[in-house]
């Protein structure tokens, strides 16, 4: 994919005292991509993302969005997390607004663009139902408005879908392709999932278990746009399969390990 460099990942290392979480991370993101994290549980998929994020510091290396150093939260970037952690006691509208509020916008254009949202991600006439009149797929349609809602440059979701039914799973998947052509946002994207890193991703980025590195980068060659109907095809199955056989021996420890716990 031709694009112009929108992250750069130099070293990242991260440590929590004694523990190695991330060992020398190095890689590149071009603007709009849409990436994909995988890999075994423990091996550092969300460290990585809340060092992007700004919501943890490096222990050695760097992150550049736009060539700057990244070294705290900022509005650039948006950040959708597996649980919805909407206000309940603010309707859907006013969830969805609250990052332009508390940034001190609060101009007719800002309201258009989060009324617009809402029908971005079909939510139109629920702007004044609360959290708990929706479902689980509705809440983080929600979720994922309200990230887009500071316009940032860099949405960053861990596994924002693992919650919900595997029906809903699948309809949000290709809800997220729907809104994702539409702005074409550069993606980060972490699951445990390798059809949904497939179906969703111009890469798929297979982190190595812990210490985590990035073992491999798999481009994912499938037309755009993409139907469910693609994760039939033999093409789709080879991915899956060749991304399985990179994790699958790292993935059996991490669960031995767990239970032996």
């Amino acid at each position: 994919m031709e694009a112009s460099v929108k992250l750069t990942v130099s070293g990242l290392t991260k440590r929590f005292g004694d523990l190695e979480v991330l060992r020398q991370i190095n890689t590149s993101i071009g603007k709009g991509e849409f990436i994909s994290i995988v890999g075994p549980s423990g091996c550092g998929k969300t460290t990585f993302l809340r060092i992007v994020g700004g919501l943890e510091s490096a222990s050695a290396g760097t992150v550049s969005l736009d060539g700057r150093v990244i070294d705290g939260p900022g509005r650039d970037r948006g950040f959708v997390f597996q649980q919805d952690n909407l206000l309940p006691w603010r309707d859907i509208l006013s969830n969805v607004g609250i990052g332009s509020e508390i940034a001190g916008i609060r101009t007719p254009e800002q309201r258009a663009l989060t009324q617009h949202l809402l029908e971005l991600v079909g939510l139109k006439g629920f702007e004044h139902y609360y959290p708990r009149q929706l479902s689980g797929g509705m809440r983080q349609r929600v979720n994922l408005a309200r990230a887009l809602a500071v316009n940032p440059d860099l949405l960053l979701m861990d596994e924002p879908f693992s919650a919900l039914d595997a029906q809903t799973r699948e309809i949000m998947q290709t809800e997220l392709l729907r809104i994702w052509e539409e702005g074409r946002k550069t993606v980060l994207f972490v699951t445990h999932q390798i059809d949904e890193a497939v179906f969703l991703s111009d890469r798929v980025f297979v982190f190595a278990r812990r210490p985590g590195r990035l073992q491999e980068i798999i481009g994912i060659d499938l037309p755009r746009p993409r139907a469910l109907a693609i994760k039939r095809t033999p093409e789709f199955v080879a991915l899956v399969d060749r991304i399985w056989k990179l994790i699958e021996h790292d993935v059996r420890a991490s669960v031995i390990e767990e239970h032996a716990l």
